[in-house]
């Protein structure tokens, strides 16, 4: 509820990947959406950071508090390293992940509750 438009942006675009996948269907090119959940990204690290100045707090409370309050469903309880997204992105961008080919693929330390 808190982020619809970022819900309904994300939506178009994994529409537009599958689109394009199928477009591309029996070729060596493969289209795919990666969708990281809560990343600590440069911008976030100074929100965290001007937060935890804000309310006194030390930034690994105000971290905490951010996952008990705000992403309950979170399986990892912290925030993704970019090294993390990384990661998957260059799998997907490697000939090992041939194979995978339309997939929205999630690197969201399991906040969706949803079977893929």
């Amino acid at each position: 509820m808190e982020m619809i438009h970022y819900g309904v942006t994300k939506t178009a675009q994994i529409a537009l990947a599958r689109g394009l996948a199928e477009t591309t269907r029996g070729t060596d090119v493969t289209v795919n959406s990666v969708l990281p959940g809560p990343t600590l990204s440069e911008g976030i690290s100074t929100f965290i950071e001007n937060l935890a100045k804000e309310q006194n707090a030390a930034k690994k409370d105000v971290e905490e508090q951010f996952f008990e309050h705000m992403r309950p469903t979170s399986l990892i309880q912290r925030f993704a390293d970019t090294r993390e997204v990384a990661n998957l992105v260059v799998y997907v961008c490697s000939p090992l992940s041939s194979a995978t080919n339309g997939a929205a693929l999630r690197v969201d330390g399991g906040v969706v509750r949803a079977i893929p």
